[in-house]
Formats: C-alpha cells, structure tokens, sequence
C-alpha cells in the first residue's frame, strides 16, 4: 500500500468549496504554503502528512508517526488479538489512542520471536523497508540446540529449496559467534523460514531475537517491553544501502 497523493487545486477545492478557477487565483495571490513553502502550482501533489496553510491558517497538519519497540517473548505482532498481548497492548502506556489507532506493524515477528519492531502510519515508508524488490536486510540473533559447523555457512549462502513454496530461498549470512549462537542476516522473510533453514540440520532454534533492519540497529539502552521514537535521521537512514 502507497501513500496516497491527490493534487494542490483538488484539496483546496474541497476544503473550502470553490471551484478550480478561484483555487488558480488563490494560488497567484501566494495564499497557499504547503511544508512552509508558497505553493503556486496547481498540480502540485500532496498528501496526508502535507502540512498545508490556507492565508496563515492550517488547514492540514497531520503528524508521521516511526516507533521502535524491543518486543518480549510472548507478545504478538498484531493490532488486535483476543488470546494474546499485542505489540499494540505493550505501547499504549506511551502514546495517545488517536495515535494507536493509526499504526501498523512493519515487518512481523513470531510470537516466540523477541527483539526489533517497528510501527508506523506511514505506509509508503513501511512498503519501503517490506517490498520483496526492496531487499532490506533484516538480522537475527539464533540460539540453536546443537553445535554448529562451517557447513551451516555454504547451506545458508546457496539458498534452501522450500518445495511446500517451491522456491529457493535468497542466499542468507550466517555468522559462527559461538558454538550455539549465530548471526543471520537475510532479505527475505519467508514463513518460519529461519527456523526452517536450521531444521534441514535437525537442530532446534531455541531462542530468536531480530536486532536489526537495515541500518538500523535495536538500541541497546532500550529495556525489552519499551518503545521509543525513532530520530528523523534514523528514519531516513534505515533504507541506506549495506554491505552484506
């Protein structure tokens, strides 16, 4: 889903019922700003972040909301669920109902899966970071049952048949940090796929925690079960390119 746009004459047209000629002249006469710029063009698009101003007065001013929650074990990625916590029940000590009510989960994490969440009610940049084309990387730390081997490294950079799909996964980073702990990195998010990958070894992930998608890392000073909001830089930094 895109951020829907709709363009400059339009809108005013509509909020203050003229019709498009006077909305030509409203324009000339520089009555119009939108993000603190004059607006002259009619054809200049908007949307609903689009801070608008009609002769000094807003007329639009609505906010884009980017959060970060270190999500616990046991909570579900869900805006509603009638068995479970939702990631949604874990913030809303924190934010305003208007606000909750507006969000939706970027990219979602098993029930059983901790670590990085993010929401938002931008849904252009959420598109941004989960569009399979978009390939943003996504790191897991793996707690596993058994030891693990260097053939674990090739299996995962070659990519796994799935027949169930009947597709070969993308080729996935996988880091030895100890005998039963690794790092996985990978841009695709097919079905329990990590947990799939360690099971063609019979080796049982025991923990599963997401520490990072894209540039952007979990921060380390934010206590499992907290949320915070994310920086302008750390917006725009997210979908930044890395090196795999």
């Amino acid at each position: 889903m895109t951020l829907s746009t709709q363009r400059l004459d339009r809108y005013i047209s509509r909020y203050l019922r003229v019709n498009r000629k006077d909305v030509r002249l409203i324009l000339a006469q520089q009555r119009v700003s939108v993000d603190n710029c004059i607006a002259t063009q009619t054809n200049q698009l908007v949307n609903k972040f689009s801070h608008i101003e009609i002769d000094g007065v807003v007329a639009q001013r609505n906010n884009a909301h980017y959060i970060m929650l270190n999500k616990p074990v046991g909570v579900v990625c869900a805006t509603k669920d009638t068995v479970h916590k939702t990631v949604i029940d874990v913030i809303a000590k924190d934010y305003e109902k208007t606000i909750l009510n507006e969000l939706h989960i970027v990219g979602r994490l098993d029930l059983n899966t901790s670590g990085m969440v993010l929401l938002t009610n931008n849904s252009q940049w959420s598109e941004s970071l989960t569009s399979p084309t978009a390939k943003v990387p996504k790191c897991y730390q793996v707690l596993l049952e058994n030891a693990l081997t260097d053939e674990y490294i090739n299996a995962f950079a070659q990519g796994m048949f799935f027949s169930f799909e009947n597709i070969i996964t993308q080729p996935v980073k996988l880091k030895i940090l100890a005998s039963h702990l690794a790092e996985v990195t990978l841009t695709e998010g097919k079905y329990h796929q990590i947990k799939r990958m360690f099971g063609r070894f019979r080796n049982r992930v025991v923990a599963l925690h997401r520490q990072s998608i894209g540039q952007l890392q979990l921060d380390s000073a934010l206590p499992v079960g907290e949320s915070r909001r994310l920086s302008a830089n750390e917006v725009l930094m997210i979908n930044k390119p890395i090196n795999l």
